[in-house]
C-alpha cells in the first residue's frame, strides 16, 4: 500500500509543526513555502549585520507540550527568558506592567522554526495558485485565513487579520529611557517598540517599532513611507530625538487575527480529499500568540494522520 501523502502549504511555525506531527506518525510530507525562507510572520532577517525580528516580537509559554520544547530551546541556546515587565505609554503617563515571562531567541524567531523543520521537505519560493494541482491524499493550509481562504473560500467560516507595518531603526548608542519594550496605548501611529538588543541579549541600538493597523493600512502599497511617521511617533511618545543611522521598513498585510476560531483548534473538512487549516487564529485559549499557532499545528497533524492511516 502506498505510504500517504501530505502537502503542506507555508512554512511558518504551524506549517512546521503539522508536517513534524505528521512524520512522527508515519506520514510522507510535502511542505510548500512562497517565501525565501521558512518562518512566516517569525521572520528574522540580516539587517547590518545581525539579526533582527521583524515579526513575532516574542513568546511566552502556557501549555505543558509548548512548555516542553520551549525548554529544549532554552537547553539548546536557542530561546532564553527575556523580560515579565513591560513599560506603558498612553494619554495618562507612563507605567509598567508585568505579566508572564517573554522569551526570546538570540538567533531571531526564525531560528526557533527551522530547528523543528524537516528541511528536506520544503520547497521554498513556491506557490500554490489551485488545491486542484495537487495530487497528495490530504492538504494541510497553515497560514492566516486571508490567504487561505483564496485556495478554499468555501471551507470554514474565516477570521480577519489586521495588517501591520513593523519598522527597525538602529543607533549608534541608546539614548531611549525603557529597558526592554512599551505597549503604547491610544496612538494613532504606534502599538508596541521592541527593544531589539535587550531582546536578543547583544546589546545593540535597535528599535523595532509596529504601527497601529490604521497606520499600516495608509502605506501597505509603500510601507517605506511609513518611517517617517513612526519616527516621529518615537520623538513624541518615547522622546527619541535623535535621527537613526539606518532604518528598515516590512509589510505585515496580515499580520494578526482580528478574531479566533472559538473552541476549536484547527479545521479540518473529510468530504472528499481531507483539508486542514491550522494557525494562530485557531486558539481555544482565545488569546492568539506564537503558542497557539505551534498547538494548532501539531493537533491538525495528529487528526490529519488519524483520517490518513
Amino acid at each position: 500500500m502506498t505510504s500517504p501523502r501530505v502537502a503542506v502549504i507555508g512554512a511558518g511555525l504551524s506549517g512546521v509543526a503539522c508536517a513534524q506531527a505528521l512524520r512522527e506518525r508515519g506520514i510522507s510530507v510535502e511542505m510548500f513555502e512562497r517565501g525565501r525562507a521558512p518562518g512566516g510572520r517569525m521572520a528574522s532577517p540580516t539587517l547590518h549585520g545581525r539579526r533582527v525580528d521583524m515579526g513575532a516580537a516574542y513568546f511566552t509559554v502556557k501549555d505543558p507540550d509548548f512548555s516542553a520544547i520551549a525548554d529544549e530551546w532554552v537547553s539548546n541556546g536557542l530561546a532564553r527568558p527575556w523580560t515579565d515587565t513591560f513599560d506603558v505609554i498612553s494619554a495618562n503617563g507612563h507605567d509598567v506592567t508585568a505579566g508572564p515571562i517573554r522569551f526570546a531567541a538570540p538567533g531571531g524567531l526564525r531560528s526557533l522554526v527551522r530547528d523543528l523543520l524537516p528541511e528536506d521537505v520544503v520547497r521554498l519560493e513556491s506557490t500554490v495558485d489551485s488545491l486542484d494541482d495537487l495530487g497528495h491524499h490530504a492538504v494541510a493550509l497553515a497560514m492566516p485565513d486571508s490567504q487561505a481562504a483564496r485556495l478554499a473560500p468555501e471551507a470554514c467560516e474565516w477570521v480577519d487579520y489586521e495588517p501591520v507595518i513593523a519598522v527597525a531603526a538602529g543607533w549608534p548608542v541608546r539614548t531611549w529611557s525603557f529597558a526592554d519594550a512599551v505597549f503604547v496605548n491610544d496612538d494613532p501611529d504606534l502599538s508596541f517598540v521592541a527593544d531589539d538588543g535587550a531582546r536578543r541579549g547583544d546589546g545593540a541600538a535597535v528599535l523595532v517599532a509596529h504601527t497601529t493597523a490604521a497606520r499600516a493600512r495608509m502605506h501597505l502599497d509603500r510601507p517605506e513611507d511609513a518611517v517617517t511617521p513612526v519616527l516621529s511617533a518615537l520623538r513624541r511618545v518615547a522622546g527619541i530625538a535623535e535621527e537613526p543611522a539606518w532604518t528598515h521598513a516590512h509589510r505585515w498585510t496580515f499580520a494578526k487575527p482580528a478574531g479566533t476560531h472559538g473552541d476549536a483548534a484547527f479545521g479540518l473538512v473529510t468530504s472528499g480529499r481531507p483539508l486542514g487549516i491550522c494557525g494562530d487564529a485557531w486558539c481555544p485559549s482565545g488569546a492568539p500568540r506564537v503558542e497557539s499557532a505551534w498547538l494548532s499545528g501539531r493537533r491538525l497533524g495528529a487528526a490529519l494522520a488519524a483520517a490518513l492511516i
